[in-house]
């Protein structure tokens, strides 16, 4: 996983509520879902970003980059990174940041609907896949799971 040293100087990563992200956080999920992905508006939005923590990464001149959320119960969802920010550990960064608020929550187990192309990205994670591939808003997934090891009290 990218240590938090290898990009401060290129971008970095903030948590907080929908209240707090949306407008930025849509800005990304409407670039990648809806126009390169073609997820239609109405699938794209739902009641769940309200109680979601929101991750949000930005760039250095505070332009937002990549986004993630996580829901109550350990759910993972609309991971997007900008096409000209992939392949520089944002999404990395943003998982990492994601599954760091999961243990802060007491979270013991995440899933996570992947589209298949993302598979080996989330495995690295220590996601596995459960189940049967199916189609998600017109995109190709499989759910995964990862369980967090709690640290023992002394």
């Amino acid at each position: 996983m990218t240590n938090m040293n290898d990009f401060t100087n290129t971008f970095h990563i903030h948590v907080g509520s929908w209240n707090d992200m949306s407008e930025r956080a849509m800005q990304v999920r409407m670039t990648v879902f809806i126009k390169e992905q073609g997820v239609p508006v109405a699938l794209e939005c739902d009641s769940f970003d309200a109680v979601s923590q929101h991750a949000l990464a930005f760039d250095r001149n505070g332009k937002v980059i990549g986004t993630g959320r996580l829901l109550p119960d350990g759910h993972i969802g609309r991971m997007a990174v900008l096409p000209e920010w992939r392949g520089q550990g944002v999404g990395t960064a943003l998982l990492g940041k994601l599954i760091e608020t999961a243990e802060a929550h007491g979270v013991q187990t995440l899933a996570l609907n992947a589209q298949v192309g993302a598979v080996a990205f989330y495995a690295r994670f220590g996601f596995l896949p459960v189940g049967s591939e199916f189609v998600e808003a017109g995109i190709l997934h499989i759910a995964m799971i990862r369980h967090l090891t709690m640290a023992k009290p002394l």
